[in-house]
């Protein structure tokens, strides 16, 4: 039989991409590259898959997760060998803490040509340590191993990511030569193997596991006094968790990545407030859906009140991680949480919520927080960034919110009341890399208006990928806020002689020519009236992307937080 490396290379990569869109994968993300080219010629073959490209593979990762995260679906990314490669993790350490789904094709130079000098070869086996959920080092492609091998090997790695969340990585080693100059037909003996596959739609072989349908034990639960905390959700998950906290009468607080707000709004505030505090502290049963809290102090408050052992602390969600930080007595279910929520109302329905009404005093505390927080709304004063978070829900109607990391994130968490938004972040390894490119591939998944909300550093971090928000004709509102650098340290305890040099980093740079370069809209609002007439018109009536760049002195968040929590003391 003559012998054609290129093709048999296409073969292999043509089975492995077939495979993958019969369990689930409907996009692909590809970076240029040579060594590459079986699995991107390949993918352009493939009617199923649709096609993004960035020429910044770490931009690329964080488009990736994007589209997964929004979809929900396992989504595909395609990179040359080298650092190319490297570059995929930060995207992928984050998408194993939130649970989204990413097939890493992995391109690599074959064995013979790692650690021997040649050119573009690095040790790719393993580069992504335990921040994947499988890696599978694939042989080069070759006649004496079956491609029924292949493919069961590409099931079994799709079925673990499927029960557990996360990345895996499938590295390819090709060897030269990688451009084919003969048809599949040269290898028309080999293919007889999966014939019967290649006439089917279903994937070659698949696994199923049994879910567990435990509930709580005996109802018992329902005559204590309970609260019911939302962390990062969908946001139909969320509705369903607020309807079932409403009818046990119990508070509920939402985490902005909810989607959703109570009348228990603020708590990262009113948690300061001794009053509100010790009432909230009478709760027996804590009942958290979703993980990844923005609220410190929410955080600090459950570890020391659970910490008592009289508490009932209940985490409910889809991912089975632990998660569990103070280390806690918890129950986890792992389990669809609509289906788990119905299982529950049932037996609300039959036994009844003996403590509804139980933290009502509360919401007292959240409306005075609400009308004081007011004041920063005058729309004919300058920007500040309390006003922004407070004006977020306001801003977003109809649109979905990507809320960035920093310092924008803790104040959405103190002072936005979202209700009925679909909200994203990365609020996994909270890294300010990447924030623009995920929400770039948010976009592209759900196709609605979307505003998105991050920092100055942030965006400097990142500024490759607005080259993707450049291809967009959506309407999308990029608001940074530019307070010169690192405003969270502002919060945090860091050494005051070092602040500015070493922590803050006040950069001097604005963004209008950068929003030129890739061809964007650029606004930079004096007052929060034209902030608000500029959003809101663009999101209404506008396309493409528009870049609101908002300049805030810096240190002035700082200094109004620590202005505005001396007044919940003395509530």
């Amino acid at each position: 039989m003559k012998h054609d490396q290129a093709v048999l290379n296409r073969i292999w990569s043509q089975t492995l991409l077939e495979e993958l869109t019969r369990l689930g994968v409907q996009e692909i993300c590809i970076a240029p590259g040579s060594r590459s080219t079986p699995l991107t010629l390949e993918a352009a073959a493939n009617h199923k898959l649709a096609i993004h490209t960035h020429f910044d593979e770490r931009g690329l990762g964080f488009l990736a997760l994007g589209l997964a995260k929004a979809s929900q679906k396992p989504v595909a990314v395609i990179v040359t060998s080298g650092t190319a490669a490297a570059n995929l993790l930060p995207a992928i350490a984050e998408s194993h803490l939130t649970g989204e789904k990413l097939v890493v094709l992995t391109a690599d130079r074959p064995v013979e040509l790692v650690g021997c000098g040649a050119n573009q070869a690095i040790n790719q086996v393993g580069i992504y340590s335990s921040h994947v959920t499988q890696a599978v080092n694939l042989p080069s492609p070759s006649t004496t191993i079956p491609l029924t091998w292949l493919l069961t090997t590409v099931d079994e790695a799709m079925a673990n990511q499927d029960y557990m969340g996360g990345a895996i990585q499938i590295n390819c080693p090709f060897p030269e030569p990688l451009y084919a100059e003969h048809d599949v037909d040269l290898y028309a003996d080999y293919l007889v193997v999966i014939e019967a596959w290649r006439q089917r739609e279903q994937a070659f072989s698949s696994r199923q596991y049994q879910t567990q349908t435990k509930t709580l034990d005996d109802g018992a639960w329902l005559s204590k006094k309970g609260l019911v905390i939302l962390g990062s959700l969908t946001l139909a998950e969320a509705k369903k968790a607020k309807h079932f906290a409403n009818k046990l009468g119990w508070p509920v607080l939402c985490d902005p990545q909810s989607g959703v707000s109570s009348e228990w709004a603020h708590f990262d505030l009113w948690l300061q407030n001794a009053r509100a505090r010790e009432l909230l502290s009478e709760s027996e049963v804590v009942i958290q859906f979703g993980s990844r809290l923005v609220s410190k102090r929410l955080t600090q408050w459950l570890a020391s009140h659970a910490h008592t052992g009289n508490v009932q602390y209940i985490y409910v969600s889809p991912q089975m991680a632990r998660n569990n930080q103070n280390h806690l007595m918890q129950q986890q279910f792992v389990t669809d949480i609509a289906c788990w929520i119905d299982r529950h109302i049932g037996k609300l329905t039959a036994l009844g919520a003996a403590q509804a009404g139980w933290a009502d005093r509360i919401k007292t505390v959240a409306q005075e927080i609400a009308q004081l927080a007011k004041l920063h709304l005058n729309g004919d004063s300058s920007i500040t960034e309390i006003g922004l978070a407070l004006d977020m829900a306001e801003r977003s109607e109809g649109a979905d919110l990507f809320i960035g990391n920093s310092l924008f994130v803790r104040l959405a968490d103190m002072f936005a009341q979202i209700e009925g938004r679909s909200v994203y972040s990365n609020r996994g390894a909270s890294g300010i890399d990447g924030l623009v490119a995920t929400a770039a591939g948010v976009q592209r998944a759900n196709h609605n208006p979307m505003l998105v909300f991050i920092g100055d550093t942030s965006l400097l971090y990142d500024l490759n990928s607005l080259a993707l928000l450049s291809q967009v004709s959506t309407p999308l509102v990029l608001v940074v806020v530019n307070n010169d650098g690192g405003a969270i340290f502002d919060l945090l305890p860091v050494p005051k002689a070092h602040k500015t040099a070493l922590y803050q980093m006040p950069h001097g740079y604005q963004f209008e020519h950068a929003a030129r370069q890739f061809r964007l809209g650029y606004a930079c609002p004096q007052t929060l009236s034209a902030y608000q007439s500029l959003v809101r018109e663009h999101l209404q009536q506008g396309t493409g992307t528009l870049l609101v760049e908002v300049t805030t002195p810096s240190g002035q968040a700082g200094e109004q937080i620590t202005q505005f929590t001396q007044q919940v003391y003395a509530l």
